[in-house]
């Protein structure tokens, strides 16, 4: 049985090529599998990812690790958060949600309105991100979100983006009520996958259930953001 695994879930539009060097960098410092979820993200509505993502734990985790961790770049995080809701006796583990709007996403609502482009958001994110929706974290595994703020990105030609963002969401729009550990990286929203800084503190969270200097260390409440 191994130890520690972790699944990472992409977002809407993204390639194995994309998360490559951040898969590398996750499986260097802890030593253990990184495996990619593929699904079709703009076909798919949220629920056939949700049960897409299912059979491939159960396929690869024959038997469960010990410890198995879920780390979701921009909409592969909302593919985790429902998958988590449905989904209760999934293996211990912890969270991290890289740039994954948690309200509605201006960015997507832009896109969808978008004639020629409007068919390219996808269903996941016509299913998830164009109402408004009150979601928290109710699970009792430790979530660890990480948000950018290089505000360079196609976002800013589809929608007007509020505050400090990375080019394609709002760290707004990246706040869920009820998370571990928030802090803020200077990158943009792909960028972010290819961030040294960024993979260190998703290994850190995995392994400690906080990132480093993390305001819950010193001064609560713990979901503040803090500008790295």
């Amino acid at each position: 049985m191994a130890r520690e695994a972790i699944v990472y879930v992409h977002g809407l539009w993204s390639s194995s090529a994309d998360s490559i060097l951040l898969r590398r960098r996750l499986a260097s410092a802890l030593g253990c599998a990184v495996w990619m979820f593929r699904y079709p993200s703009i076909s798919s509505s949220m629920h056939e990812a949700v049960e897409r993502l299912r059979r491939f734990i159960g396929e690869r985790c024959e038997p469960p690790p010990e410890k198995l961790h879920l780390v979701g770049h921009s909409l592969g995080g909302l593919v985790i958060y429902r998958y988590l809701e449905r989904h209760a006796d999934h293996p211990p583990g912890r969270i991290v949600f890289i740039a994954t709007p948690a309200v509605a996403c201006r960015a997507a609502v832009g896109l969808a309105h978008l004639p020629l482009l409007g068919p390219f958001a996808g269903q996941c994110v016509r299913d998830e991100l164009l109402v408004e929706r009150e979601r928290r974290w109710n699970h009792t595994r430790e979530l660890g979100i990480i948000a950018g703020t290089r505000p360079l990105g196609f976002g800013h030609l589809i929608a007007r983006l509020e505050g400090e963002n990375d080019g394609t969401i709002s760290v707004s729009e990246t706040r869920l009520p009820g998370a571990t550990d928030f802090i803020t990286l200077p990158a943009t929203h792909m960028g972010l996958l290819l961030s040294g800084r960024v993979a260190r503190e998703t290994a850190l969270f995995l392994r400690a259930g906080h990132f480093s200097l993390s305001p819950r260390l010193s001064t609560p409440p713990v979901s503040s953001a803090r500008r790295s």
